[in-house]
């Protein structure tokens, strides 16, 4: 089920967090991602953040910033169930245009979104890490005039 972020899921959403950019981001150092925990923590209360629980267990979460999605997080438990698709189509229906980052080395990340309709519009450098990313977008009006055409 997906549900809106209570404050009681912040330890659970951040261990998630932390985890994921860890497991998935190897290119960049652990200590960037420590670096970064507490302003994440902080900036959690103004995002607009979902939740996937099954069970009373936080199996993942997306986060929203305006119309940037500031990222889809899945325990690794739980990753390829479909958590992650679940929660994007759900940003989806909330959200008809929206953008992300990706960073060019994640290439799972870049085919799923890829995959799922986003398309790249910029490539740039993550100046605190020297990473290549791209800019993805979706937008649900390009999409469906792509298909009916």
């Amino acid at each position: 089920m997906i549900r809106n972020f209570e404050e009681k899921d912040t330890n659970q959403i951040m261990q998630i967090w932390l985890a994921g950019n860890t497991e998935t981001h190897d290119f960049i150092p652990e200590d960037y991602w420590l670096s970064q925990f507490t302003s994440v923590q902080e900036q959690l209360l103004q995002a607009n953040i979902h939740v996937y629980e099954q069970d009373s267990k936080i199996q993942g979460f997306a986060g929203m910033t305006g119309n940037y999605l500031a990222g889809i997080f899945v325990d690794k438990k739980y990753r390829s169930l479909g958590i992650g698709k679940a929660l994007l189509d759900h940003i989806k229906t909330m959200y008809p245009v929206f953008s992300l980052n990706v960073y060019q080395q994640n290439q799972r990340a870049v085919k799923f979104y890829s995959r799922e309709g986003l398309r790249i519009t910029e490539k740039s450098v993550d100046e605190a890490v020297s990473e290549t990313e791209y800019m993805m977008v979706w937008d649900a009006n390009y999409r469906q005039n792509t298909l009916t055409t």
